[in-house]
């Protein structure tokens, strides 16, 4: 482990290694594993992540833009990558690093075949998005028709898999609702593949999914924050490992008298004599300031300290008046010890908003097996 002596990401590639593990074991042998690495691999580090998988042989990746997908090619990646909401204006980008775009809507799919057709290709692989409840993009199932119009005696594309998304997959009370989900995905796939007569691929399990719904794996299942450490349920994060940890350091202690105020808009006020320490890093980071005035604690010593005042747009204060600690010690404030996800809570969100929202100015540190 690196000494921490600014703030910094650790990123740590033994726990991605548990965690594709873990959720490998959830799923039969002859499933395939779709990693989501989109958003800078859920604000850790896309080519490292994407590098480490592609090692223990996943079959797909998934980004959300095709500019992360170039990133990953560059860097050298070479395993299928499915592109989830392709723009129109990087349909070229898309074919000419061989990506593979998600086609939600008559209007994308009419477009990228006339792209395709322009560049003269031919079975070029995309896929196929179905709605069945997220309302967020997809074809309807009575689209069928008009993709299968489309296509008919077309050679240019060729679809590699039919895909949904589940809406609320983590939430037992919304088990219903899930499975008609399901229902209306496997009514899709079959009428699908009769229409088409084709057999693609079919995919709609997300990390939740996969723990709740693993009946419903088809011949792929996809996960995104599983790999790096939560799965929506405590049961399940206490057998997975958090990946990232992000760490900082003490930049200066001060002692306050009873009536002082700490950071702008003097939102802290001692009633006390208080010890105050600050720290390197803000809102810039990606530590806003719904976390300060109290709300949140970070670990210095392996004892908890409450943020106190205002986040600053580069530092925060915490108060550390009944911690042994000296300028230049260790403050972690989420990882291995106390998760994301908690932290997350204290502020009302969620362990996606946080872990994605870590500033690139951040350092990165990777540990490797």
């Amino acid at each position: 482990m690196p000494d921490t002596s600014e703030t910094i990401l650790e990123i740590d590639l033994r726990a991605l290694k548990h965690n594709f593990n873990f959720l490998k074991s959830k799923l039969k042998a002859t499933t395939k594993f779709l990693a989501v690495v989109k958003a800078y691999a859920y604000g850790s580090d896309a080519i490292h992540i994407a590098k480490k998988l592609e090692t223990l042989k996943v079959d797909y990746f998934a980004v959300a833009y095709a500019n992360e997908g170039v990133q990953l090619r560059e860097a050298g990646i070479k395993t299928p990558i499915l592109v989830l909401h392709p723009q129109p204006a990087y349909f070229d980008v898309i074919i000419d690093y061989n990506l593979e775009p998600s086609l939600y809507s008559a209007r994308i799919l009419e477009l990228f075949l006339k792209v395709v057709s322009e560049k003269n290709k031919q079975n070029y692989p995309v896929h196929i998005k179905f709605n069945t409840g997220l309302n967020r993009l997809g074809f309807d199932q009575k689209d069928i028709a008009f993709i299968a119009e489309t296509l008919e005696e077309k050679s240019e594309l060729k679809i590699i898999s039919i895909l949904s998304h589940l809406a609320a997959s983590e939430d037992k009370n919304e088990e219903a609702f899930t499975l008609s989900q399901i229902n209306l995905f496997d009514e899709i796939a079959t009428e699908f593949d009769k229409k088409l007569n084709i057999k693609p691929l079919k995919h709609i399990l997300n990390t939740s999914g996969i723990i709740n719904y693993p009946h419903a794996q088809y011949d792929m299942a996809r996960s995104g924050i599983g790999l790096y450490g939560y799965g929506n349920d405590q049961e399940v994060d206490n057998k997975l490992q958090q990946v990232v940890t992000l760490k900082t350091t003490i930049s200066q202690i001060h002692k306050i008298s009873p009536n002082e105020s700490v950071g702008y808009n003097r939102k802290f006020v001692s009633e006390s004599e208080q010890i105050i320490a600050t720290l390197p890093l803000g809102h810039a980071d990606g530590i806003g300031r719904q976390y300060g005035n109290g709300k949140t604690y970070v670990s210095v010593n392996g004892k908890k300290a409450l943020i106190i005042g205002n986040v600053c747009m580069d530092m925060i204060m915490i108060d550390v008046t009944d911690i042994t600690c000296n300028e230049g010690d260790e403050v972690v404030l989420f990882g291995k010890f106390e998760s994301a996800e908690e932290f997350a809570k204290t502020a009302n969100t969620i362990s996606y908003e946080l872990l994605t929202g870590i500033s690139q100015r951040v350092k990165r540190i990777v540990i490797e097996d």
